[in-house]
Formats: C-alpha cells, structure tokens, sequence
C-alpha cells in the first residue's frame, strides 16, 4: 500500500515506511504510478473516490506533483491531508483497490497505522473523512474505528465523518498498533524475500 501525509504545500512523510503485521505502508512512488493507473479504470473505484478518470501521462504528472521524487504487491493506499491553517486535524482517507485484497482488514489495519502515526509523529487531534453515501463498506468500516457523521453534503452525496483524538482514543490506537516500526524508504520489509519483487 502507499501512503502520504500533505500539509503545508509539501510531504512531511516523504521517505517514511510504517511496517505492520499484513501491510507495509511506503511513499507514493514513480514507480507506483502504473498499477495505481491501472486500478483508477475502475468505474466503481471512481465513483467511490469520487475520481476523474485520468490518462497515465496525467498520473505521473499527478505524482509528480504529490512527490517529486514496490510494485507487484501494492493493495491501495492511504492518505492524510493537514490543513495549513489547522495542522492538528487532518482527513483521512483509504482505498484497497485490489479486488482479492478487499474484506480481509487491509484497509483497517492501514487506517490505524495512519491514525497513530499522525496522532503521535504529527500532532494530529481531530479526523474527517469524506465518504460518499453509497460506500457502505467505507462507513461501515470508519463508524467500527469511532467516526461519527457530522454533516452530510446533497452536492457531493457524502458524509464527513469525525474522530477526536483523546486520550483514551490516543492510547487505544497505540495498543493496536503496537507491531509496527517505522523506516526510511527505501527499505525491505521483513515479510518479503528477493522473490516477491
């Protein structure tokens, strides 16, 4: 899975890996730009991102400008966006792209990872995430880790959801994450072995 936290006009995790028990989290990469291509010809995946079909020249423009800068065994990706004006709160977001990838905990393992990374490496106090109404599985999954809706947009046809981080939310996700270690990119994961790439 790639992951990537933005704020203030830059990556502040640019070479940062988070290694958990089922998923590694690495930087989007240029390397990273086919699959990802591959997986956004989904009509499905589009309309439950709310994404605009792009063509692959206008990917690598796009991670290009997310970046700057593995591949046969990427599942989706997460994302934290940081508000210039509010760095303490940041929407969340997570997509498992992968068909044969989905409703195995991929995506709430990736969540968790990135909740606790941002809460405690980035002081992040408050989340949002932005799911469209007919994405039951993304509700069902963020009301399961304590999201609440607290608005719902008719122009968008989307719920934002919200979790304060508190104390006890704080610590919980530091108990559930309590495998993952933290690398710089790039980096071999300890679950793979030269044949997996």
């Amino acid at each position: 899975m790639s992951c990537s936290a933005h704020g203030g006009g830059m990556k502040v995790n640019g070479s940062t890996i988070l290694e958990g028990e089922r998923i590694v989290l690495v930087p989007y990469k240029r390397e990273h730009v086919p699959r990802y291509h591959e997986w956004m010809q989904s009509a499905e995946l589009l309309e439950q991102t709310a994404s605009e079909r792009l063509t692959l020249e206008q990917e690598y423009d796009m991670q290009r400008s997310w970046f700057q800068d593995e591949n046969n065994c990427m599942a989706g990706d997460v994302n934290l966006f940081l508000n210039d004006n509010k760095l303490d709160i940041a929407e969340i977001e997570v997509m498992i792209a992968e068909p044969s990838c989905r409703r195995n905990g991929f995506g709430r393992e990736a969540l968790l990872t990135m909740m606790n990374y941002g809460a405690n490496h980035l002081g992040i106090k408050k989340y949002e995430a932005k799911i469209g109404c007919g994405n039951k599985a993304s509700l069902s999954l963020f009301h399961k880790l304590g999201f609440v809706e607290t608005s719902y947009s008719d122009v968008f046809n989307e719920w934002t959801l919200q979790l304060n981080v508190t104390e006890g939310i704080q610590e919980w996700l530091a108990e559930a994450t309590n495998h993952v270690s933290v690398h710089n990119y790039p980096f071999r994961p300890r679950n793979t072995t030269p044949s997996d790439h």
